[in-house]
């Protein structure tokens, strides 16, 4: 079981570094981090107001920035609100947050 999550590491951007990828988990770097080259990479900024803004790529390989917020729940529970949801639009599960790398479950 990951260890409860501290939202201070989390507060960045992130992007997807699939290259390290497993079958059951994804990885995530600091946009800072030296990735190699790739068609675009999709991911999430977390801001300490709880505000949230999620990278995707779009279809015609353009990054998209969807706003909304974000919260911690039982430690080790990502859940990522959409503008005006009042559910979670998606939800991770971390399995690892330091300084330099994020891990969630797939």
């Amino acid at each position: 079981m990951a260890q409860e999550s501290d939202s201070r590491v989390l507060c960045k951007r992130w992007l997807h570094s699939r290259e390290e990828d497993t079958a059951e988990q994804m990885v995530f770097r600091p946009a800072s981090f030296n990735f190699p080259p790739a068609r675009g990479r999709d991911g999430f900024e977390l801001r300490s107001d709880q505000s949230m803004i999620e990278i995707r790529i779009g279809p015609t390989d353009r990054v998209e920035e969807i706003s909304g917020t974000w919260k911690i729940e039982g430690g080790n529970q990502l859940l990522f609100y959409e503008q005006s949801s009042s559910s979670p639009t998606r939800a991770v599960q971390i399995i690892l947050a330091e300084e330099d790398r994020l891990v969630i479950k797939k």
